[in-house]
């Protein structure tokens, strides 16, 4: 029997690339090789790239530069660059880098098979296509790795919502909504193999309309069908859009006990006049008013939000507009960035602003919302919570898990064991997580 071939999966941005490289590493399996964490030891380096930040292309040629070394000592080592870079750049990754061996953009995983076979044969592989073929349909034949109590379950891609700051439609393609029945076969497949809690993941996830037997179905009926779903005991999902919070899926966060109280809804910006400029397509007074009414329904929610500052042309004023937002809803946590230009997007021909003034803003929107996230997770202090137990902790007999609001928790106990959902009072508060008691 030959010799297993190692395979080492750099992965970069969002949670959508940490499951595609899982699906890399299936689709591969069959092709003898196994996951290692050392780049040293692989037969075969993927970097699994992300378009989001500034000059994220010029960042992988720099790391491609550095693996130089290791193509030398081991002239059979095979390296691709998979991804949202993949997918924008294409051949002028081969063109610049020449020791590429493979270039494949995020719809053709499913190819990877046929295409490593071909880089075996001393052949560049480059595929950047938008194929008709369900790729999902494809890779969920592959041999499955194991897992931990959680898992992520893509169920929609791309999107159509053209935000002017964002590479997604380029680079993902139009939405595409997964078929209802094949999600939860997906779903009992992993609950099968020890997972508990199931984040549901989309560019534009509450945009999801899959087919389903009666029709289209919503994110709020994909969400009813999994929580009939024996053996899982938590449902998320991520990342949102404001216009797309439906009543049913507001309704589903009052009414559905496995859908935990977090959600993640982007605003970008408190300003109307930039968040028109972003072509969001939604106001602060409509963001505001979704928020109310998800409160409405589930009051102990956390909330969670991205923003920019330094976007093109915004002023004083424009800031103050997403201070004052921010102040009004009160963040449990939020991830805030400067603005980086992205090449291609319609906001990258505007001018502008200061980078020192995008710095100096991002600077007090972080100490802002650093502050709302100490005082909610300060209010957790004396209240139990369910904590699902995911992996051991730095100290002895520790073990680390998420609460329901997906705070990261910190349990010594003989009881707290991977897998398990316990009762858990927070007896105090840190940088960015909470340690508790076991109850029971």
């Amino acid at each position: 029997m030959p010799e297993p071939k190692k395979l080492f999966i750099k992965t970069y941005g969002c949670q959508m690339n940490v499951y595609d490289s899982e699906r890399m590493a299936e689709a591969l399996g069959g092709q003898g090789y196994e996951e290692t964490d050392r780049a040293d030891d692989a037969d075969l380096i993927l970097l699994n790239t992300c378009h989001i930040r500034e000059k994220a292309a010029e960042k992988i040629y720099s790391e491609l530069g550095r693996m130089k070394k290791l193509k030398l000592a081991k002239p059979n080592l095979k390296i691709g660059v998979t991804g949202c870079v993949a997918q924008a750049e294409g051949v002028e990754i081969m063109r610049r880098q020449p020791m590429v061996d493979l270039v494949v953009g995020p719809q053709s995983y499913h190819r990877l098979p046929e295409l490593e076979a071909k880089v075996q044969a001393g052949e560049k592989a480059l595929d950047t296509d938008f194929p008709d073929e369900d790729k999902f349909e494809i890779l969920k034949s592959r041999p499955k790795t194991p897992h931990g109590p959680t898992a992520f379950l893509t169920v929609q891609e791309g999107c159509d919502k053209f935000c002017a700051f964002c590479v997604v439609p380029y680079t993902r393609g139009a939405e595409v909504s997964r078929p209802v029945a094949r999600i939860l076969d997906e779903a009992r497949n992993l609950v099968e193999r020890g997972v508990r809690e199931i984040t549901l993941l989309g560019q534009n996830v509450n945009a999801y309309h899959g087919a389903g037997s009666d029709g289209d179905c919503s994110l709020a009926q994909l969400i009813w069908g999994l929580d009939k779903v024996d053996g899982l005991e938590r449902i998320r999902y991520t990342t949102s859009h404001p216009n797309d919070m439906s009543d049913d899926l507001i309704a589903a966060h009052g009414d559905c006990t496995k859908l935990m109280p977090y959600l993640h809804l982007p605003v970008q910006s408190g300003s109307n006049r930039i968040l028109k400029r972003m072509n969001r397509n939604h106001t602060a007074e409509s963001y505001l008013s979704v928020i109310e009414r998800i409160r409405a329904a589930r009051p102990d929610i956390l909330i969670s939000g991205d923003f920019i500052t330094g976007f093109p042309e915004e002023t004083d004023a424009d800031f103050q507009a997403t201070l004052d937002l921010i102040q009004e809803v009160h963040y449990g946590t939020a991830y805030s960035f400067k603005y980086s230009t992205r090449p291609g997007t319609p906001a990258a021909e505007r001018a502008q602003v200061p980078p020192e003034v995008a710095s100096d803003r991002l600077q007090a929107l972080q100490a802002l919302l650093t502050k709302q996230q100490q005082a909610t997770q300060n209010a957790m202090i004396g209240r139990e919570v369910g904590v699902l137990f995911e992996r051991p902790g730095r100290d002895p007999g520790q073990m680390v898990g998420k609460s329901d609001h997906l705070h990261a928790v910190h349990v010594t106990h003989s009881n707290a064991r991977i897998g398990a959902i316990s009762r858990v009072r927070i007896l105090s508060s840190g940088t960015n997580s909470l340690a508790g008691e076991w109850v029971g």
